[in-house]
């Protein structure tokens, strides 16, 4: 009788079949294990596995033997933990730049990152239905070439989209390719950005990567201009753009949480009175800086320089006259 093919491969079915059928919770005997390597159509003896297990053990393979009634083997411990493995699937079903097609196909790759009974769990545990997703299914190629002219100090070319109100693409800048040099991407509001020096306006600026297309890498080098990425995103709100100033904003005390999450503990700051603090921080003023600060009510004011409390008060008087 001749052997089958997978017969010099036993070793490495019987790693996949521990790999994918046992954990903690869950363990193959010997028998069990001849068994499943039958289904491959490779036959084995008791002595043979013990063997092989040993080799596997050698080899650097976490297998543990639970005594009972039999003897039961697992894998004991792999590279990812499942509770880790959960907050990799959850950061990819909560990304809104990652499309729902291609959220549950990832989550599917990392579910055999473990067995597949925790798989099993950890699919139950994820939800990607009914999240707001991206609908650029080329989000993932447009990082991977804004990453390989990163790393290989070019320019590359696109072009850039908006939605209209009746929901289709109108290509900005009439349509023409933009021109930029790629210096960082970043997260910032549940969006990938692309942190670059746009040559049009010869100044530092941000594009959406999933509202990009038709990325191409030019045989231009980039243009070298020294920036803090980390100090960039933290000026500026909701990544929209708008003049620098330094600002004075006085906070009640129980806000001085809020203001390290999004400013940083290197933040300037200094007791007012007893409730309050002032924090000297450096923004780029927008609306959507606006509306930070609304959202605090009473509990934060702009106290210098004055101009910026005027544009503010500005603002909140256009949206009330706007309710009236």
């Amino acid at each position: 009788m001749s052997k089958s093919p997978n017969q010099k491969l036993k070793l490495l079915y019987l790693l996949k079949i521990l790999m994918d059928k046992t954990d903690t919770e869950h363990t193959l005997t010997v028998p069990e294990m001849i068994k499943e390597l039958n289904k491959y159509n490779i036959n084995a003896e008791r002595k043979s596995i013990y063997d092989d297990i040993e080799s596997l053990k050698t080899f650097g393979i976490d297998i543990l033997c639970r005594k009972s009634k039999t003897y039961d083997y697992h894998i004991a411990s792999r590279t990812f933990q499942l509770a880790e493995l959960k907050l990799l699937a959850d950061a990819v079903a909560s990304s809104k730049f990652i499309t729902e097609k291609k959220s549950k196909q990832l989550i599917k790759k990392i579910g055999s990152l473990t067995s597949s009974h925790e798989a099993k769990q950890l699919t139950r545990q994820i939800y990607v239905a009914g999240r707001v997703k991206t609908m650029n299914e080329k989000i993932y190629y447009n990082v991977d070439i804004i990453h390989q002219a990163i790393s290989s100090n070019k320019q590359i070319s696109f072009k850039y989209f908006e939605y209209t109100i009746d929901k289709k693409k109108r290509y900005r800048n009439d349509g023409n390719l933009y021109t930029a040099s790629p210096y960082a991407l970043t997260w910032d509001d549940e969006n990938y950005y692309m942190i670059s020096y746009y040559e049009k306006y010869e100044s530092i600026t941000h594009f959406r990567v999933d509202k990009m297309e038709d990325i191409k890498i030019l045989e231009l080098k980039s243009h070298n201009e020294e920036i803090n990425i980390a100090e960039y995103t933290k000026k500026i709100f909701s990544m929209y753009g708008g003049e620098e100033e330094s600002v004075r904003i006085q906070f009640d005390n129980s806000l001085i949480g809020v203001v390290i999450d999004r400013f940083g503990k290197d933040t300037v700051t200094y007791k007012v009175d007893d409730n309050n603090f002032m924090a000297i921080l450096t923004v780029e003023l927008s609306p959507p800086f606006w509306g930070w600060i609304f959202q605090f009510g009473n509990k934060a004011r702009i106290v210098s320089p004055e101009r910026v409390k005027e544009e503010f008060v500005r603002c909140v008087d256009e949206v009330k006259q706007g309710y009236e």
